[in-house]
C-alpha cells in the first residue's frame, strides 16, 4: 500500500490555508477558486483547525448568518487529526471511515506540508488496482500455452 508521501507527490503542490481571523466568505471563495472542499486554518505557522464546505453550509448559511461577518475561528474543527508523510494510506482510510471525516492534514516535523482527502486515497487505490490488473494480464499472456 502507498504512503501519504507518495499520494501527495501525485497532487499539485501547495497548502491551501487561511488565518483564523479570515471570514467564512474568504474560505468559500478559496474553495471555489482552488476546487477544494476544505481549507486548513494556520496561525503563526501552526495548524489550529480545518473548515469544510459542510461546516460553512451547516454552521453559517443554513442558520442565516453572514458569511462576511463570521470568522472561520467560530466554525472550524479545532485540533484536527493529522497524519505524517510515512503513514500508510490504509491507516488514513480507516481513520477517515471510523471518524467520519474526509480530509487529513499532513505534518512533517510539526509543519503542514499538505492534505489528503478520501478522493486522493480512492484515486491511489484505483491506480494500484489498474497496475495489478496490467501485471496479471502480462503474466497470463506471457505464460499462455498453445496446443
Amino acid at each position: 500500500m502507498s504512503t501519504v508521501k507518495s499520494c501527495l507527490q501525485q497532487k499539485t503542490a501547495g497548502v491551501y490555508s487561511l488565518p483564523s481571523s479570515a471570514s467564512v466568505l474568504q474560505a468559500l471563495e478559496m474553495m471555489r477558486e482552488r476546487k477544494i472542499r476544505a481549507v486548513l486554518i494556520i496561525d503563526a505557522e501552526r495548524l489550529v483547525g480545518i473548515v469544510s464546505q459542510g461546516d460553512c453550509a451547516i454552521k453559517v448559511l443554513l442558520p442565516g448568518r453572514s458569511a462576511t461577518e463570521v470568522s472561520v475561528s467560530e466554525i472550524m474543527s479545532r485540533n484536527p487529526l493529522t497524519v505524517a508523510l510515512g503513514d500508510n494510506l490504509d491507516l488514513c482510510m480507516k481513520t477517515m471511515m471510523t471518524r467520519s471525516i474526509r480530509h487529513l492534514p499532513v505534518l512533517d516535523a510539526e509543519r503542514v506540508v499538505g492534505m489528503v482527502s478520501i478522493g486522493d486515497i480512492v484515486k491511489d487505490i484505483m491506480a494500484q488496482q489498474g497496475q495489478h490488473i496490467q501485471y496479471l494480464e502480462t503474466y497470463i499472456k506471457g505464460h499462455a500455452v498453445e496446443y
